[in-house]
């Protein structure tokens, strides 16, 4: 997996310089190390340091599971755009290997999968993808892989969703 090899646009410069900033994701330990300037490939690293180990001297489970977390949600709906609700539902991490220096892991949606998506949301109220992130050694040794549901919702069934709900149940 290239780390940071592609070059990247100001633009994404600048966003990934925003994600390492805010203050959830930099509590992870992990820094983005690249984002494709049409913000479909995100790239992290996850070091071992003062901030990641566990007591017994390897990555923290937790520090890999929140590196990973926000990263497919984040890819959706910025491919998607402001018509669509995007969560995380579910995630859960299967240990390989423990991690004894830096992981990395690297995520991409296309544009084909973000059209099949739209395309689906016509006929469907909502959509649960999973996805896997491997967390890889520089040489390529998977340590953990982190499995994710994303659910994903026209903003406007989801609404109407809502409001269905609300006036169903009694308070």
């Amino acid at each position: 997996m290239a780390r940071g090899n592609s070059r990247e646009s100001l633009r994404s410069w600048i966003d990934r310089l925003r994600f390492n900033l805010y203050p959830a994701f930099r509590g992870t330990g992990a820094k983005v190390i690249y984002i494709a300037e049409d913000r479909r490939t995100i790239r992290i690293a996850l070091p071992l340091n003062w901030r990641t180990r566990n007591i017994f001297g390897t990555l923290f489970g937790g520090a890999m599971y929140a590196a990973t977390d926000p990263l497919y949600a984040i890819l959706i709906k910025v491919g998607l755009g402001p018509g669509y609700i995007v969560w995380d539902k579910a995630g859960t991490i299967r240990y390989r290997k423990p991690g004894r220096s830096t992981l990395y892991a690297e995520c991409s949606v296309s544009e084909g999968e973000l059209a099949d998506l739209r395309q689906r949301l016509e006929v469907e109220a909502s959509v649960d993808l999973d996805y896997e992130i491997p967390l890889t050694d520089a040489g390529g040794v998977v340590h953990a892989v982190v499995m994710k549901t994303i659910f994903v919702a026209r903003k406007e069934a989801y609404l109407n969703k809502l409001a269905q709900d609300a006036a169903v149940s009694p308070v």
